[in-house]
């Protein structure tokens, strides 16, 4: 059993065909279908069955390429950890933040970042609140900036920043709001931001019209061109406030409070340290740790001080304090 093999079910499976999964890994479709007949001749449960002129996942390889994906991360996130004990500045950091935060809050945190750190290689995936949590489950990345994680989400919350949701619409959509005949634009399944829109309209007892534009750029540019009103973090449409082409539409219980939050995986390096150090710098409010571990036998001492992060690879638990 080899990694290729395995990257190459995960990748089946992320792509759902053989001709996507080559592409990704670029490979041949034979290479493609040649590593999962060895896998599943290796494990002796079929894994693949032909469907049309390709290849689909039995329930088995479905099942196996959940345990395969979160072994590849861990992989990863084991070379990262070797890289990051020897020289946090020549680390890696694989983030990841959900749309709003990746659009509006992320760039300039990363600029400054990198114009201390130039060194560390980052990497940053944007994706819905449910892909985002899905990616740390999977051990695919080592901080996440997003709302409050999850039930069942092994990870840590290290800080975290003020956050308003808030109504907002053009002037001319404000000025006529109504609650039943205003367009709500939302964004795509699986956002945390369309949740808590369907969970606002429910405690109002309204059934407004709705449009869905699928993401956050969408419902911000369609609030702008007057089709009607959204529920969007005040940092995306700060400078739109300040310009007028939107205003903050009254309404109950608004606005809502939902903190960002930078949630760290399970190991959480010297890489990601010098990120939360960053994070703290630039205002965000530290979360209360408990004491760190020592450094290993032989270990390096950290080039700076503050908060250690990791236990010769092992996360603990972070105290959120307040905040919804």
């Amino acid at each position: 059993m080899t990694e290729s093999r395995l990257r190459t079910l995960v990748a089946l499976a992320a792509t759902g065909s053989v001709r996507g999964a080559a592409s990704r890994l670029t490979v041949t479709e034979s290479a493609v279908s040649a590593s999962m007949g060895a896998l599943a001749r290796e494990l002796g449960v079929p894994l693949v069955e032909p469907v049309g002129r390709g290849l689909r996942l039995t329930a088995s390889g479905v099942v196996y390429a959940r345990y395969a994906r979160q072994v590849l991360g861990l992989l990863d996130e084991g070379a990262a950890a070797a890289v990051q004990e020897l020289d946090p500045e020549r680390g890696r950091l694989r983030l990841a933040a959900v749309t709003t935060a990746g659009e509006h809050l992320m760039p300039a945190l990363l600029a400054e970042f990198r114009r201390h750190h130039p060194r560390v290689a980052l990497a940053l995936e944007v994706a819905p609140s449910v892909q985002v949590w899905d990616l740390v489950s999977a051990h695919e990345v080592d901080l996440v900036i997003a709302g409050r994680p999850p039930s069942g989400v092994e990870a840590h919350v290290v800080a975290t920043k003020p956050n308003e949701l808030v109504v907002a619409a053009a002037p001319s959509v404000a000025d006529a709001f109504d609650w039943t005949s205003t367009p709500w634009l939302l964004r795509e399944q699986g956002s945390a931001t369309r949740t808590r829109v369907e969970s606002y309209l429910k405690s109002q007892h309204v059934a407004p019209p709705r449009l869905v534009l699928g993401s956050n750029g969408a419902v911000v540019a369609g609030a702008v061109a007057e089709l009607g009103c959204a529920l969007v973090s005040r940092d995306a449409i700060a400078e739109l406030l300040s310009d007028g082409r939107l205003v903050t539409v009254p309404t109950p219980g608004t606005p809502l409070l939902r903190p960002w939050h930078a949630v760290a995986g399970t190991y959480s390096g010297a890489s990601t340290a010098l990120f939360v150090e960053h994070l703290h710098a630039c205002g965000w409010r530290p979360c209360a740790i408990t004491p760190p571990l020592d450094p290993p036998t032989g270990g390096r001492a950290r080039p700076r001080p503050g908060p250690r992060l990791d236990g010769g690879g092992v996360g603990w638990p972070v105290a959120v304090e307040g905040g919804p």
